[in-house]
């Protein structure tokens, strides 16, 4: 996965709170959820803290805010985000918002850019206080995507997957996904209560897979507003293993088999590995929104 050296990368859409101190309590892990549980959960990708059961202790309902120092500082060009993590889901996210701004023309809604937020150990959001064990989620409440990246790290330590920029471009990309279902009014039918491998919850989180897997159809041919040119200059079918890799990793099936020992489908909220694999290629080969109906 290879940025053009030259592009200029749009600060603005991440927020950098990494170092941030949240005020009030520390954040706990109601209803006996223990805390790696809740990691594993949120390595599912997309389950926010109000899902998790997690309190504040008081503190406020939105991140606390942030001078974007460190990717303002560091994070200018593609060349950068071809050397730095933090650089790279910069320049990541600005190339998923503007195949999502250009897909959402040709249609009658408009999208609406959603801000990422990096950061570290802790944050509040308008979803409950979050601590770096829940992984990556995206909260409706203030329509924001946040994101630790100690959580690369744990996809290769904890769950063995390959790793690599495309990884990572997968988890945000996912996240994004999210963030569409919630424009488009379908983000909330995962919140009737059911699991299951044919539940709702299931079928929005394949839904976001398949959206990630059509931004990646479209990744090196999406231009940069700012330049009229893609962002994104080189995706390898390399880079599209290690994001399948990532995808198998977090199935539910993985999940429950290497830390229960035993697979159990009617409790599935994210779908199994070859679920997730199935429906981030139908995205990415036929780069069509409209094959992404995971509700049919």
């Amino acid at each position: 996965m290879q940025f053009d050296d030259d592009a200029d990368l749009d600060t603005s859409e991440v927020q950098d709170v990494r170092g941030s101190r949240v005020p009030g309590g520390r954040a706990t892990v109601g209803g006996g959820i223990g805390v790696l549980l809740a990691l594993l959960l949120g390595l599912f990708f997309g389950v926010g803290p109000d899902q998790l059961g997690l309190s504040s202790g008081g503190d406020g309902p939105t991140a606390t805010a942030s001078s974007l120092a460190q990717v303002q500082q560091t994070c200018r060009t593609g060349r950068d985000a071809n050397t730095r993590d933090d650089c790279r889901i910069v320049a990541v996210v600005n190339s998923v918002q503007d195949f999502w701004d250009a897909e959402f023309t040709r249609g009658p809604d408009t999208y609406t850019r959603s801000p990422t937020v990096v950061f570290s150990e802790r944050v509040a959001t308008a979803c409950g206080t979050a601590t770096s064990a829940v992984g990556p989620f995206y909260c409706p409440g203030d329509r924001k995507v946040y994101l630790d990246l100690g959580f690369f790290d744990e996809l290769r330590t904890t769950f063995g997957t390959d790793g690599g920029p495309f990884a990572q471009a997968y988890v945000v990309a996912h996240e994004y996904g999210h963030h569409v279902q919630d424009l488009m009014g379908t983000l909330g039918r995962s919140q009737d209560g059911r699991t299951g491998a044919k539940s709702n919850a299931v079928r929005v989180e394949l839904q976001a897979d398949c959206y990630a897997g059509v931004w990646a159809h479209h990744a090196t041919t999406t231009n940069d507003e700012s330049t009229g040119r893609p962002l994104i200059t080189s995706l390898t079918d390399a880079d599209i293993r290690d994001g399948l890799d990532a995808a198998a990793a977090v199935g539910d099936d993985r999940i429950q088999e290497r830390f229960q020992g035993r697979v159990t489908p009617e409790t599935w909220t994210h779908g199994s590995a070859k679920q997730r694999q199935q429906w981030f290629r139908e995205g990415y080969h036929t780069g069509d929104t409209a094959r992404c109906d995971t509700f049919r």
